[in-house]
């Protein structure tokens, strides 16, 4: 498939605005993260805001400061990935069926409620009459969005410019049968204390993420987004071959990259997949962490994309992320590799434009 230029992005997470690039961390104790609040009104009417949940506010915000970024107003396309949807409109809508014992309904949380309120009001809000889809593919979401922005660039000649992210966000109750599935830690842990731990369960959080992506080249590039890939299910012996069988689409090797953005979450029963590649074919390779510091959802690794594009842009690497002691000269082509719960495996292929 054909490559696409990364131009601009922008991303919300439990840590601060500029937390890719900046040596500031904010240590959180608690294993639900809500995610920063930005400052909305300086691009939302406050009308409008009242009427948001947090999730489009987020979405709105992320997409309008990456397409300013890449010096567009409005794309040709959006895609959205979330794995949950908007979960506090929908818990709204689930109490008000129960309070009015299934009678008559307010329709407003129920039209918020659905997967692609996110897409919708982002695409009502940059009147952008273009393509438009959402993806609810769990922890890949985001992977499934990359592999159709592509499918778009390559067979609609009209489509130059595409906006593309992931949105999730967290609620009181639904977040709860997390707790009770073992999706979040039993004990309560402070962030940085995620990767030592050894028990089930991680933190989840809340986050966003998008990018404005083109067809060709631009000076206002900041990647190449080269390829991505899904694999649903993948024994944890087969992890190695998996990546190596990914790069070698693209005449690769494991060597050949200067680092590796791993998504190891601190759950003791599925990290081995991340730790198979860190002891293995990567162990002489830069390797990067990032959910000690955002935690995990099934859109956390749109924010793993966009530590990655940081990295390119930039050509440096705070020390917080840092997994490994190796380094880099320079920093060229870079892995991104997320599962969550031993599923849902996720490759996407950077390099520097």
């Amino acid at each position: 498939m054909s490559s696409m230029y990364i131009n601009g992005m922008s991303n919300i997470s439990a840590q601060p605005d500029d937390f890719l690039t900046s040596a500031e961390i904010i240590d959180i104790q608690g294993n639900i993260l809500s995610a920063v609040v930005r400052p909305y009104r300086e691009l939302i009417k406050p009308m409008l805001l009242r009427r948001m949940s947090k999730a489009v506010k987020m979405g709105i915000y992320t997409a309008v400061k990456s397409l300013s970024r890449s010096g567009l107003e409005c794309p040709d396309a959006i895609l959205v990935g979330t794995g949950q949807g908007c979960m506090q409109d929908t818990e709204k809508f689930m109490q008000q069926i129960e309070e009015s014992k299934e009678q008559l309904l307010t329709p407003t949380s129920f039209i918020q409620s659905t997967h692609n309120t996110v897409s919708g009001q982002i695409a009502l809000f940059l009147k952008c009459n273009g393509y438009n889809m959402t993806y609810t593919q769990n922890s890949v979401s985001f992977e499934s969005c990359l592999l159709d922005a592509q499918m778009q660039l390559e067979l609609d000649e009209d489509i130059q410019n595409v906006l593309i992210g992931a949105v999730d966000e967290t609620s009181e109750k639904f977040t709860g049968f997390q707790k009770l599935d073992g999706q979040i830690k039993a004990e309560t842990i402070l962030n940085k204390e995620l990767f030592p731990s050894s028990s089930p369960g991680s933190i989840i959080s809340e986050s966003a993420a998008f990018f404005s992506i083109s067809r060709e080249k631009t000076p206002r590039s900041l990647a190449n987004c080269v390829g991505s890939k899904i694999i649903n299910e993948i024994q944890s012996s087969e992890i190695e071959e998996k990546v190596v069988e990914f790069l070698s689409e693209f005449d690769l090797k494991p060597e050949q990259m200067d680092a590796v953005v791993l998504g190891n979450n601190g759950d003791h029963r599925f990290d081995d997949y991340y730790q198979i590649l860190q002891q293995g074919i990567f162990n002489n390779i830069l390797q990067l962490n990032y959910k000690s510091l955002t935690g995990e959802n099934n859109s956390i690794s749109a924010i793993g994309c966009a530590l990655a594009v940081s990295v390119l842009q930039h050509q440096k690497i705070p020390k917080k992320f840092r997994a490994n002691s190796k380094s880099a000269s320079k920093f060229r082509r870079i892995l991104i590799y997320n599962q969550y719960l031993g599923r849902n495996h996720g490759f996407i292929l950077l390099e520097r434009p």
